[in-house]
């Protein structure tokens, strides 16, 4: 690699920021200072890993695990600020850079990993804690054991040829999931649905046609109206418009991106598959499902195949008992017609709305999103935390639309900043994210900066409001709980801060603060009508909460449908891999069908050419983390339940034992100190109405 040691005093990267908390200085930042920072981050965190690996001294604490800890200071600000700015707001500038850097950054990062003069210091550390020769605080001995973990799962202990290959294995694998990445960004914004006939949007509320016009002015499109697509199969105009021409064309538009074509994913996705599968063969692992498994808190692929296979005929049954509901509904409009994917939207919401006078349309107007923020998920966090935010308008995030608050403790000191980004653009990749730009960390003096990126909303004509599906609502929740996870980090280690938890524990504090959207007092407070001031009618909140369980037989049919493709994608051996992208369509309906799963009247949530969260996103064979997680979360709830519920006593045992400790111990140790055991699937199974409750 060829790199520079040292970085002109000019670009923006080479001293920390001068800002509040560290937040990168994006009226500062051009696309030209990231390539030079990249390469001299990485240069100079090889010569402090490689001070470390020779230092003549005896490896202590010290000299080793914190020295380590401290290294890298240049390569981690450049690569938080450059990563978020490239989901959030790529350009072509800001992707090439990104297809130059990911195979540096692979070779950078196994340089490290692989070193065995570092694997060999980190190794003796571990001996003498076996032994009793340290005497370690909690976080320091659990930062020691993941280390000597990571090592070894890295490959450091592999035989010469073995190591050559695995590296070539995780460049080319970081390249392919970048471009993944890249090309389905292109495929979602090629597939956005322009409509030309009025008359096809009926049952779209104004606003949102307002913004499809909008969108279509932005696309050179004037006096036609764009319909942008989110990640998921299912797109939330589904279930409002009543054309079901035009329901079926926006579905099939969903559900075919990547297929073939300019943007065809497939390619990447069967090579993607096929080098993981190698590398943990190399690693002596079964297949990839196995190597992630291994490391993660269920401890195991077939401990994931128990969970997920379990629920298949219990959600299935609950899909097909929608379904038929549906399917009368749809007869009455359209007799002898059968129910498709893109009729369940529309369906459920009219079944919901004749069963309990709920209309999820009319709802949209209490559910405006600066209100939604600041009296919900804001004031949420202060009932439960404490917290108390203000909007800093003096500093600037990395787009216009970008929101800045500054977050403050019980006592009134600065504890973070949080950055808004909700709406949606052509450079925004799909989906809902949390990003850090800054960890929390007493190492290194550092407070949170967290970013919270939405479902791609689309933004209204300036003036207009933007009003929310009651889904957006509780998405706002989920992704500012893993705000909130960062925020009240309160960690040694800057790799133990907020978030650092084993990706199937991730969304565990996420899926909890999805809680209070549904919490009366909280609610009463943000459903408010935007025009006339009047809160949402007490029937209908009563009714929302009645209604919690409505259509769980949908929701948990196609999240299975998702964790049980990207199970059997990582589960196969090198050899197993389909040999032509022609071959993917027939290998998720056999893995679908060999699942029990593939007669449910239900489309996985997402299809192999659009699976984000497991081809480019980080979720490989971990996107059964949700339901896992949510094992977690519910038994939490139920705790929160037998506890008063929203009480800052809650809120504080909350923040102590799980909140505030990151990484810095195991995440089931964590849950045990709250709740006392280990975790209960009961009230999960009672949540999704797979069981009686207990």
């Amino acid at each position: 690699m060829s790199a520079q040691p040292t970085l002109d005093p000019a670009n923006p990267f080479a001293v920390p920021s001068a800002l509040p908390y560290g937040l990168p200085d994006y009226t500062a930042i051009r696309e030209e200072h990231y390539l030079p920072a990249f390469l001299a981050g990485m240069a100079q965190q090889r010569a402090e890993a490689a001070a470390i690996a020779a230092d003549p001294e005896p490896p202590t604490v010290e000299n080793t695990l914190v020295a380590l800890e401290r290294s890298g200071r240049l390569l981690d600000r450049v690569s938080a600020a450059f990563h978020n700015q490239l989901s959030s707001d790529a350009t072509p500038a800001l992707e090439a850079i990104e297809e130059q850097v990911a195979p540096l950054l692979a070779a950078h990062h196994d340089a490290i990993w692989l070193e065995a003069a570092l694997a060999a210091r980190v190794d003796e550390l571990g001996r003498q804690a076996d032994e009793g020769a340290l005497d370690l605080e909690p976080d320091t001995a659990y930062l020691l054991e993941r280390r000597r973990v990571a090592h070894r799962r890295a490959g450091a202990g592999l035989p010469d040829e073995a190591q050559a290959r695995l590296r070539q294995i995780n460049e080319r694998l970081t390249t392919l999931e970048a471009k993944f990445g890249r090309t389905l960004l292109a495929a979602t914004n090629a597939a956005a649905v322009l409509v030309a006939d009025e008359h096809e949007l009926a049952g779209l509320p104004d606003d949102a046609k307002a913004a499809a016009a909008a969108a279509a002015e932005r696309h050179e499109q004037p006096g036609r109206w764009l319909i942008d697509l989110i990640l998921p199969t299912d797109q939330p105009v589904l279930a409002q418009l009543e054309s079901r021409a035009l329901r079926r064309r926006i579905f099939q538009a969903s559900s075919t991106r990547g297929l073939g074509g300019e943007h065809d994913t497939g390619p990447l996705l069967l090579e993607i598959a096929a080098l993981r599968a190698e590398r943990a063969q190399l690693l002596g692992y079964a297949h990839h499902a196995d190597y992630v498994a291994s490391d993660l808190t269920i401890h195991g692929a077939d401990a994931v195949a128990e969970l997920l296979g379990g629920l298949v005929g219990p959600a299935v049954a609950n899909a097909r008992a929608e379904a038929a509901a549906l399917q009368e509904a749809l007869e009455r409009d359209e007799p002898g017609a059968r129910l498709e994917p893109w009729d369940w939207s529309f369906y459920a919401q009219r079944v919901r709305r004749e069963r309990r006078a709920l209309d999820g349309s009319a709802m949209r107007p209490y559910l405006e999103l600066d209100r939604v923020v600041e009296q919900g998920v804001f004031r949420a966090a202060h009932l439960v935390f404490g917290l108390t935010f203000a909007r800093r308008e003096d500093l600037t995030g990395y787009h216009p639309d970008v929101r800045v608050y500054e977050v403050f403790d019980t006592d009134g000191t600065g504890r973070a900043l949080f950055l808004h980004d909700p709406w949606t653009r052509d450079s925004k990749r799909g989906g809902a994210w949390m990003n850090t730009l800054v960890d929390q960390s007493h190492l290194l003096g550092e407070r949170c900066v967290v970013v919270n990126n939405l479902l791609n909303i689309p933004k209204p004509p300036p003036g207009e409001p933007t009003l929310l599906t009651w889904d957006e609502v509780t998405t706002l929740f989920h992704e500012f709980g893993h705000a909130l996870h960062a925020i009240l980090s309160d960690v040694r280690y800057p790799s133990q801060s907020g978030t650092a938890v084993p990706r199937d524990a991730v969304e565990y504090p996420s899926q909890v603060n999805e809680m209070w959207a549904w919490e009366p007092e909280v609610l009463r407070g943000f459903a408010v009508h935007h025009v006339t001031g009047e809160p949402m009618p007490t029937e209908w909140v009563r009714t929302l909460l009645d209604a919690r369980q409505d259509g769980e037989g949908f929701a948990t049919t196609e999240y299975l449908g998702a964790a049980l493709l990207d199970q059997a994608w990582h589960r196969l051996t090198p050899d197993e891999v389909p040999a032509t992208p022609q071959d993917v369509e027939a290998f998720e309906r056999a893995a679908l069908e060999q699942a029990g799963i593939a007669d449910a009247p239900v489309p996985p949530r997402y299809r192999s050419t659009y699976f984000n969260h497991v081809f480019s996103g980080g979720y490989s064979a971990g996107y059964y983390s949700y339901l896992w997680s949510e094992v977690l979360d519910a038994d939490t709830v139920t705790w929160y339940q037998e506890h008063g519920g929203l009480r800052r006593e809650n809120g504080d045992a909350f923040r102590a034992a799980v909140l505030s400790r990151g990484g810095s111990l195991d995440a089931l140790d964590a849950f045990a100190a709250l709740r006392g055991r280990a975790p209960d699937i009961a009230p999960l199974l009672a949540r999704r109405g797979l069981a009686a409750p207990a």
